[in-house]
């Protein structure tokens, strides 16, 4: 035989034994699904929901319809601020390691009148230690109601778009647009008023999927 027959003789033979011991080949084949990692606040924690009702896990039963790889982590919190994200974010990299991040932070801040420059610091702070982590980013933007004043609500909503433009990454302006601004407004969201009923969650879903889609 000669020293090249010997050489594949051994590699198949080493191959076979490979895959006949169990469970050997499963740890071989196994690789770990690409992760869509949600950070965000009540707004995607299903807060005053029944689980499974909510746009992130609405989100998570799409990919697996549509036979897509990615797997979700929800880490939202109810109440959670774009500081308390930036403090837990880099956990959230090193643990689970995703591929997309996807932020939605910033309405708490508003709501608890944090300084505009504060919350913009957190966000590009988050969305570059995702992108140093090897993962794709997607911000989610809010805006507030009318009685915040029409000069704070500019500069608000310009939060979201001057940190994805500074940082090039993507950004849906409003995450409750066809909601908050429909007519009949009030019949779609909670007894608060802050947040969306259930049947609002399908609709932020579809505003979410096409800025999503590409960075999968």
């Amino acid at each position: 035989m000669t020293s090249r027959r010997r050489d594949c003789w051994a590699y198949f033979s080493a191959l076979a034994l490979a895959w006949s011991v169990p469970g050997l080949a499963e740890a071989a084949a196994a690789k770990p699904a690409p992760l869509v990692l949600v950070v965000g606040d009540s707004l995607s924690a299903e807060y005053g929901l029944a689980r499974g009702q909510g746009w992130v896990a609405l989100l998570e039963q799409r990919l697996k319809e549509k036979k897509m790889p990615q797997a979700v982590l929800n880490a939202s919190i109810s109440g959670d601020t774009t500081a308390g994200g930036r403090a837990r974010l880099g956990a959230l990299l090193t643990q689970h390691q995703p591929s997309v991040v996807i932020i939605e932070l910033g309405g708490n801040d508003a709501l608890r009148g944090l300084p505009l420059a504060a919350s913009h610091e957190n966000l590009t702070a988050m969305t570059r230690a995702a992108k140093a982590a090897g993962a794709r980013v997607l911000l989610l933007g809010m805006q507030v109601p009318p009685n915040y004043g029409a000069s704070y609500g500019r500069e608000f909503a310009g939060l979201f778009e001057r940190v994805a433009k500074e940082e090039k990454t993507a950004l849906l302006p409003f995450l409750l647009k066809g909601v908050a601004d429909r007519p009949d407004a009030l019949d779609w969201f909670q007894p608060d008023r802050i947040h969306p009923l259930a049947k609002a969650h399908p609709f932020m879903l579809d505003l979410v999927w096409p800025k999503l889609q590409p960075l999968l």
